[in-house]
């Protein structure tokens, strides 16, 4: 069948080129704003440190809703002048944000001090909850006598696309209709171009003593310690409601602490002897429950806010993989929701192929528009055999065959669409290639347009075979072969089997270099190897593709100084002609990246290395706000008694890097499950340097459970079982 390569397409413009827009201009630094942000659903937001949102050129703050900022503007003032910051706490289960202020010192119209600073305090409040913002603001009065203070909260939506906020420039936009003002609030409403209307009303309890389209006044008068609270509601695309704010925010707090106990009851427990790590691990449980949104199938977590807080497939593939041991019901509904929206018929626009798995989705006016390519957008070469993996994995967790039965026609399509548009020149290999200019032009993990080259630092033109999807294709076609014989298809499992060593050892003879000890990052469209050292050899270990006698090469080589730069291992290494440690995909950090190649490590016996990342690893998060690893940092040589270098656009939370130190902890432990035999295995289990002990708590396995401590004694690792519950058996090999 006629498959379009990337090379029959136009090269992108140095400026102007069509898919520059839709990756994230790093005109101002996110690390620099330090943002405070929230999620639920299909709603976040970003929040400076004081809790306000400040619209402006270049600013990601406010709060959007499926891919529009509903609200760009939000801001407290106290007698005209903003209250200084004494704190923000985002709650260790993010289920709230407090901002602490107090006042500046307050003068009258003539200049006369009327008001010494820190005798008022302003607490607050806020979270969302089923599209709705719920802000409680307490007012606190310090000082020895009576104060009448004005309060006033201003406000503005703009009602932006997504891709407006991160830099393209429209032609045209659609209209803002006329603020109404009513006894209910304020609404703010847009009339968009795809014939979309979308509107903010904002709620107020008590009502205020003065409204207008922009702005609110409060008139607060207090005694000496006396405290008063004002509820404020925002809501997108609100539906009529009978409760006030003030009921409103209790009634919804309450119902979102009850979903955050019931998501974090179903996964495993970490307590560990270093307090330090508990607080990250803590951190990752929460950003993940936060990042999670409850799709019909299931939870499905959204990639990363603020610029991928949507379904992503790839990335929430990965992040299922990496916490499949704590919590299975998150592959399910990953597997669910991306099955339901698999292709079914060819579409260029969308380089979709009957069979193939999502890459993205927008739901904003542009996506609506074709403005970009991402309503449904499946321009991703990993994600289809990365869809297979998961069902494999998955099933190898839970022995839940019934599911897997329920995927069998999508798992079938998946592999289908390898055979049948995967391999688009029958050399054996899948290789992508955009249908359209509009489509991205690399289509596997590392997108960005310059991170496939060679090794004078051109540029690969496709279509490109890249060696870590060779790698997931080999890991589809092992899963599915685990498949089909529980399904008792044992010619159809022994076939794929003999399909999986065919891949293996052309893989070993087109990608493997001697010179470079490692293989190649891929072959270009004239089957040229890019002869470039990459984290993306450390795949083909984390899947089993490489033969073990190659295992010893690619592990030296990925823990070499170019490589390995002290807190986990760059994308590219730095004696290449593209390396930059301080760019996107050629030569920064990403902790999902070294989490799936530490568990390739662990894999083929270094678990010693797959320690040594991990410990890279944590030692980057206990210098980051939070303990909270970003989506990535930049690759400079840790120094001692300094912490990294931040990139300036990094998303966090990031949720398939939140997941990539309990993904470290279970490969470093050599945890595995074996449901049909109830067996939980610890195989040559090794702590990180600065873990003693680690103790897991609901580790299941079919109906019943296991409370297991891990304890360093000398050079090894002792398993204790301390509490199970049903037949299950405990199996550790040294």
């Amino acid at each position: 069948m006629p498959i379009v390569s990337s090379d029959s397409l136009p090269a992108p413009a140095a400026s102007g080129a069509p898919i520059a827009q839709f990756f994230v201009p790093a005109t101002a630094s996110l690390h620099e704003r330090q943002p405070l942000t929230l999620k639920h659903g299909d709603t976040f937001a970003v929040f400076d440190r004081n809790g306000d949102v400040l619209s402006g050129p270049d600013s990601p703050e406010g709060i959007f809703h499926r891919d529009t900022r509903y609200l760009s503007h939000l801001h407290l003032t106290i007698n005209g002048q903003k209250p200084m910051l004494l704190s923000s706490t985002l709650r260790d289960d993010n289920a709230t944000l407090t901002c602490d202020l107090t006042n500046p010192d307050l003068f009258d119209r003539t200049g006369k001090l009327i008001l010494g600073h820190d005798h008022i305090h302003l607490r607050r409040t806020r979270f969302l909850w089923n599209g709705r913002f719920h802000e409680r603001l307490t007012v606190r009065n310090f000082d020895e006598g009576p104060l009448n203070v004005r309060v006033e909260i201003a406000f503005a939506a703009d009602f932006a696309d997504l891709f407006e906020v991160r830099g393209t420039v429209r032609a045209k936009r659609g209209r803002h209709l006329p603020p109404a003002v009513s006894e209910d609030g304020i609404l703010l409403a847009y009339e968009g171009l795809d014939d979309r209307a979308r509107s903010t009303r904002l709620s107020f309890d008590p009502l205020p003593d003065e409204c207008g389209n922009e702005h609110v006044f409060y008139d607060v008068q207090l005694a000496p310690h006396e405290t008063r609270s004002l509820f404020i509601e925002i809501a997108c695309d609100p539906a009529e409601t009978d409760k006030s704010s003030y009921w409103s925010f209790f009634f919804a707090l309450r119902d979102a602490r009850r979903a955050l106990r019931a998501r974090s009851s179903r996964a495993v427990s970490i307590v560990t002897s270093n307090e330090i790590f508990n607080e990250a691990a803590r951190r990752c449980t929460s950003d993940l429950n936060m990042l999670m949104t409850e799709k019909p199938e299931g939870p499905y977590p959204y990639a990363g806010i603020p610029w991928f807080s949507t379904v992503f497939g790839r990335d929430a593939l990965i992040t299922a993989l990496q916490v499949l041991w704590l919590d299975p019901e998150i592959a399910r509904g990953v597997l669910g929701h991306l099955a339901t929206n698999q292709a079914t018929e060819m579409d260029p626009s969308s380089d979709a192929e009957p069979g193939k798995i999502l890459h993205e989705v927008r739901c904003g006016e542009m996506a609506e528009l074709g403005e970009v390519p991402f309503r449904r957008y499946y321009g991703s070469i990993d994600s289809t055999p990365l869809f297979v993996m998961l069902a494999g994995d998955y099933l190898k967790r839970t022995g839940d065959l019934a599911a897997i039965e329920r995927l069998l026609p999508h798992i079938e399509a998946a592999l289908s669409w390898i055979d049948d548009y995967g391999d688009r020149d029958g050399d054996g290999f899948v290789e992508y290639g955009r249908l359209t200019k509009e489509g991205l032009i690399n289509q596997a993990w590392k997108d960005s347009h310059d991170s496939v080259f060679h090794a004078d630092g051109t540029l690969a033109k496709g279509p490109i075979a890249i060696a870590e999807v060779q790698a997931y294709v080999y890991g589809a076609w092992q899963a599915a072969a685990e498949i089909f014989q529980r399904l008792g298809q044992a010619e159809r499992a022994a076939n794929l089997v003999v399909r999986a060593d065919g891949l293996r050892r052309a893989f070993d003879e087109g990608f493997f270099d001697e010179e470079l000890g490692t293989y190649a990052l891929a072959l270009d469209g004239d089957k040229r190897p890019c002869r470039v050292r990459s984290s993306n050899a450390g795949h083909a270990l984390f899947t089993g593709l490489a033969y073990p006698e190659r295992a010893e090469q690619v592990a030296r080589t990925l823990m070499t100084a170019s490589s390995f730069c002290g807190w986990g291992i760059r994308t590219i290494a730095s004696t290449e002609a593209r390396y930059n440690p301080m760019s996107y995909h050629n030569g920064s950090i990403w902790p999902h990246d070294n989490a799936l190649i530490a568990r390739g490590l662990a894999a083929y016996g270094y678990r010693a290395a797959a320690a040594r990342i991990f410990d890279g690893l944590f030692a980057a998060s206990t210098y980051i706000d939070l303990r909270r690893l970003p989506e990535l940092f930049c690759g400079l040589s840790r120094q001692r008694a300094q912490g990294p270098t931040f990139y300036p656009v990094a998303c966090s939370p990031q949720a398939w890097a939140a997941a990539a130190p309990l993904f470290l902890l279970q490969s470093c432990l050599g945890l595995s499950f074996n449901p049909n035999k109830l067996q939980i295995s610890f195989h040559e289990p090794q702590l990180p340097t600065f873990l003693d002990e680690v103790i897991l708590r609901r580790l299941q396995i079919g109906s019943g459970s296991a409370d297991v401590a891990l304890r360093r004694s000398g050079r090894h690792v002792m398993v204790d079982v301390i509490d199970r519950k049903g037949d299950i058996r405990i199996l550790t090999t040294a």
